[in-house]
């Protein structure tokens, strides 16, 4: 069977308005790899890419957006597809990431507090304008800037938002986010065997292109990376003729 083309998605990690890269969700061990996210996102554009991942890490820690005004400037100044989150708490929120020019709006810690609220927004905005993240954790969600980890299990969560028509998942592997130790592939190959009709997005560990070629070979739909890319380990000519 021939699998499709694997859907590359660049992330820009904002802290104190500049591009950096966390090991393990750590803030205490970030590098940084740029002082103007906006030129770094026209950069990827110019690379040929057409998603971008924008995380306010800011605002995940500080429980609300911080950094939309660096979000504007890269809707502005580009034309990739923007999904933004990090510290979403509120419809006001949400609103404020679409009229920045977000295309979609990542929730983390709110789709666990809050599930009947998110779905609410998907009810109201669209089910495609939302993307639930399941930062996965020793099996289980965690939230708050991935400083706490929830009672709730990545099936739990799963199972929940897929029963309500929310299809968007982006799935990071905490363990191995910013490692460069290579991705979780059997973790999303069961994602994808028990939920395949999902759109997922891995997340966590990529170190290489093999490692994007490696999960688009087991048929996940779409893959997120940072700190490979910013240290030139990956290839964005050898992905994207594909």
């Amino acid at each position: 069977m021939t699998r499709r083309p694997i859907e590359a998605i660049p992330a820009i990690d904002l802290i104190d308005g500049q591009c950096v890269r966390l090991m393990q969700g750590d803030y205490s061990r970030k590098t940084v790899y740029g002082a103007h996210p906006e030129e770094t996102a026209q950069e990827l554009e110019a690379a040929g890419f057409e998603r971008l991942h924008v995380v306010d890490l800011d605002g995940a820690r500080a429980g609300h957006c911080v950094n939309l005004d660096v979000l504007r400037r890269i809707t502005t100044s580009t034309r990739l597809k923007v999904d933004f989150g990090g510290g979403v708490k509120s419809e006001s929120d949400v609103e404020a990431i679409l009229e920045a020019g977000a295309r979609q709006v990542t929730i983390g810690s709110l789709a666990v507090k809050e599930p009947e609220l998110v779905t609410g927004w998907a009810a109201h905005y669209g089910a495609d304008r939302l993307i639930i993240g399941a930062d996965v954790r020793d099996g289980h969600i965690s939230i708050h800037g991935w400083q706490e980890d929830s009672a709730t299990t990545l099936d739990e969560l799963l199972t929940y938002y897929t029963q309500r028509g929310i299809r968007h998942f982006l799935c990071t592997d905490i363990s191995r986010d910013g490692m460069l130790q290579g991705p979780a592939t059997p973790l999303y190959e069961e994602i994808m065997r028990k939920y395949p009709s999902i759109h997922l997005i891995a997340s966590g560990g990529i170190s290489c292109t093999e490692d994007i070629l490696t999960l688009e070979s087991a048929g996940i739909p779409a893959v997120v990376f940072g700190k490979a890319y910013y240290e030139g380990r990956i290839d964005p000519e050898k992905i994207l003729k594909r």
